[in-house]
């Protein structure tokens, strides 16, 4: 087959001769010493590139960032390529866009390496994407969303040979209605520019739409949810960034903007957070009750602040210290697989997601055995198998990633995965404040949090929260005395969301009005330092945002959606992926010996 053959040639890059080499695989070149022998020349160094790391081919001189130029040129062409760098005190690898620049002897021998170039792209990299809706909020963090978008993404795109379609959203919900609603089959993925808020509204709008044409029915917790077709990229834009921090490692545009190009996948686990049997948000990152809860609720007073409102208001809720009775209720996950306690990071290839990927779906027959289940645990012939229980909490939380952050490098759960199926319980006990400012202050450090007497970390599949006996109809309004209100749009957006989310409406059945006049008698999260009464009850913080409900039953659904990342790359996964692609290309040349070799 034509793209199997070898080309090889010199090329000039400058005023220096290289030995350029292009096989299915790889893309490489080095440098040749006319005063050296062919043995000799051989051991200098040279630059490797992988086929599925080459962003785009261009013919003459060309320069993309930070502005495009172009000289045309008849002997010279342009790679652009993937080139990694470190990224100081984050955990990833920064992307930027390498580039040489080759001079060939003659024309002939410049369109021959271009053909083969982008004939190697099309066939090593069938997942990249060729149309992408990209949503843009010009509201997220400083307001820059346009601007990086224009300025940095959109030219890497156009390289790539990638069309978008763009819409600047001007109200909340409008990406979610417009992928619930709108015609998606021309498109191969959709791009959000902006925070982890901007991308939430992609995760509901992508999963609500693919329940709808399944015909399945989002507020039933026992339902099996269909994986999202649509693979989903994060251009970081917004004053959070928690899931592009942790699928990529860093939060930066360019990265993200390569990782799309290239067309990576990274698998996703979501939560579902259902009340009353009616499904309330999705969850990927943290479902926090108690301390993490209190501290969202009482940020949103202090919005003028900016990002320094998260430190004040958790400098407020810790000095007021507070507990909160509970009972909780987990399906364990098997201990076999997988723990939470076990130092393995969730890394790019992790070897635990990979088996998660195999159990669902190596085989159709497996994949619904699997599901049935999974579906079965809701059942009351498995009601044994869940563990509870009660008592009081610091904070309830439930992850589905580690939450890794710049200041909280390893996360909440460190050894938390991405797409195993499964979520991270931490349950933290009531106990004195200095005992919970050491927990506070181990997640900032490399110290293990989870090795203290109050502290228990539970791998789940599923998470029910209620109440104890007598505190069922105690809600917010046993707080009062504050000024934070929640707005009818903030109430109204639950109930559309529930509505739109599934083919049923809540309206027509008994429990949905009563869950409805709920939310219409909920009263505003709030209590100060000065207040003379400790609240009952706290608030769940759901990927930062208040859920209007304390009572819940959360389950994992695994690998739901697709991300256009790869996972935190290290030195190490970096250097197993080179060795695997070396042994794919051994094995390439093992089976076709033919070549294209245009001499010196």
């Amino acid at each position: 087959m034509e793209t199997d053959l070898k080309l090889e040639s010199s090329l000039w890059v400058g005023n220096k001769r290289y030995r350029g080499v292009l096989t299915g695989w790889h893309f490489y070149w080095t440098e040749v010493d006319k005063n050296r022998d062919k043995k000799t020349s051989s051991l200098h160094p040279r630059v490797s590139v992988p086929v599925a790391e080459v962003v785009g081919v261009e013919e003459g001189c060309v320069e993309i960032l930070p502005r495009k130029s172009v000289e045309d040129t008849d002997k010279d062409f342009t790679v652009f390529y993937v080139k990694r760098s470190s990224s100081g005190g984050s955990s990833g690898f920064l992307w930027r866009l390498g580039r040489t620049q080759f001079s060939c002897p003659s024309r002939v021998l410049r369109d021959q390496w271009t053909k083969h170039l982008r004939t190697a792209l099309k066939t090593h990299s069938p997942l990249r994407p060729k149309r992408l809706l990209v949503f843009i909020n010009p509201f997220g963090g400083k307001r820059k969303g346009r601007k990086i978008y224009h300025s940095v993404v959109a030219p890497l795109f156009e390289l790539a040979g990638i069309s978008s379609h763009v819409i600047v959203t001007e109200r909340a919900n409008q990406a979610r209605d417009h992928l619930l609603k709108k015609d998606l089959t021309d498109f191969d993925g959709v791009v959000c520019v902006g925070g982890d808020g901007m991308f939430s509204e992609i995760l509901h709008g992508l999963i609500g739409r693919t329940q709808q044409e399944a015909g399945l029915c989002e507020n039933d917790p026992a339902v099996i949810l269909q994986p999202c077709p649509l693979h989903i990229g994060i251009i970081p834009a917004g004053s959070t960034d928690c899931v592009c921090y942790a699928t990529v490692g860093v939060v930066d545009p360019v990265t993200s903007a390569l990782h799309i190009i290239v067309g990576d996948s990274q698998p996703l686990d979501v939560c579902s957070v259902h009340h009353a049997s009616a499904l309330v948000r999705y969850s990927v990152s943290l479902l926090g009750y108690g301390f993490y809860g209190d501290v969202l609720a009482e940020s949103e007073k202090h919005r003028w602040m900016g990002p320094l409102r998260y430190e004040y208001s958790g400098t407020l809720v810790y000095l007021s210290n507070r507990s909160y009775a509970g009972i909780v209720q987990y399906l364990p996950a098997d201990p076999l697989l997988s723990s939470p306690r076990d130092k393995i990071r969730c890394l790019s290839g992790c070897s635990v997601c990979s088996r998660s990927t195999e159990r669902l779906f190596s085989h159709s027959s497996d994949s619904a055995s699997l599901y049935s289940s999974h579906c079965s645990q809701f059942s009351s012939d498995s009601e044994g198998e869940w563990v509870s229980v009660e008592g009081r909490f610091r904070c309830v939380s439930l992850t589905c990633m580690s939450c890794s952050c710049p200041r909280s490098p390893l996360g909440l759960s460190p050894s938390a995965h991405l797409a195993d199926g499964t979520g991270d319980l931490i349950l933290v006990w009531d106990t004195n404040p200095l005992d919970f400012l050491t927990y506070l202050h181990r997640q900032t450090s490399t110290q293990d949090q989870f090795d203290l007497p109050f502290v228990e970390v539970h791998r789940v599949k599923a998470v029910r929260f209620c109440l104890p006996s007598g505190k069922e109809g105690e809600s917010y309004e046993e707080i009062g005395g504050g000024n934070c209100e929640i707005s009818d749009e903030e109430r109204g957006s639950v109930e559309t969301e529930n509505s739109a989310s599934s083919q049923q409406n809540l309206a027509e059945t008994g429990t949905g009005q009563e869950m409805a006049d709920e939310q219409k008698t909920v009263p505003p999260f709030m209590c100060c330092l000065c207040c003379s009464k400790t609240p009952a009850v706290s608030v769940w913080n759901c990927d930062g945002e208040i859920l209007p409900f304390t009572e819940i039953l959360c389950r994992i659904h695994g690998q739901l959606v697709h991300l256009y990342a790869r996972g935190i790359e290290d030195e190490a996964t970096i250097q197993n992926c080179r060795e695997e692609s070396n042994n794919c290309e051994r094995r390439c040349i093992l089976h076709n010996k033919t070549g294209l070799n245009f001499g010196l």
